[in-house]
């Protein structure tokens, strides 16, 4: 059991508390604002899994499991992929514009239904396409109203909020960055036992 910290850590900044909290992104809701917060932190996350890899990194990214048959690289595209699919077909309701286009030349899947394979395409050109399109996706929902951000958008297939967006694809990039953990390990061991 770890002990109080003493005036003298205090003072000398030794013990600093770890503030777990959400704090709102800037918006007309608060509320929005919070889920912003949180949706950033699970990409916060997702970073965190990609640092350090510099060795080998376009191999690592371009390794493909042979029991899932995906890399990192087609992952960080479908993430991508999806988080502009969802803006712009459910919440926004409106296609593609065509930087956002341009930023996803490929279908989400191939022929046969496996993520597209994206190869030769380095770890900070995946970044950019999922910053550029999070860039899209924060100003949206930041000028939203909270009335607007629990309002039901009828599809053909589903009825879905802007609110219940967000909850899916922080769960969509959490169950990913596992995957994403997984290959990279993988691979660098596949790699560095050559």
């Amino acid at each position: 059991m770890r002990s109080a910290p003493n005036n003298r850590e205090i003072a000398m900044g030794i013990s600093q508390r770890k503030q777990l909290i959400l704090q709102p992104l800037p918006c007309r809701s608060p509320e929005i604002g919070r889920w912003l917060s949180a949706i950033e932190d699970a990409r916060r996350r997702t970073h965190i899994a990609l640092e350090g890899m510099v060795v080998d990194a376009l191999n690592i990214v371009d390794w493909v499991s042979p029991v899932s048959g995906n890399s990192i690289g087609a992952i960080l595209y479908h993430l991508a992929a999806v988080e502009a699919s969802w803006l712009y077909e459910e919440v926004l309701q409106e296609s593609f514009p065509l930087d956002i286009e341009g930023l996803l030349p490929y279908h989400i899947r191939d022929g046969q239904g496996q993520l597209t394979r994206v190869r030769g395409t380095a770890l900070p050109d995946h970044l950019h396409r999922l910053q550029k399109i999070r860039a899209k996706l924060l100003a949206a929902y930041s000028e939203m109203t909270l009335d607007e951000f629990h309002r039901m958008r009828p599809l053909p297939d589903y009825d879905v909020t802007p609110e219940w967006v967000l909850h899916h694809l922080m769960q969509h990039e959490g169950e990913h960055r596992g995957q994403i953990t997984e290959l990279r390990l993988n691979a660098e061991h596949a790699l560095h036992a050559k």
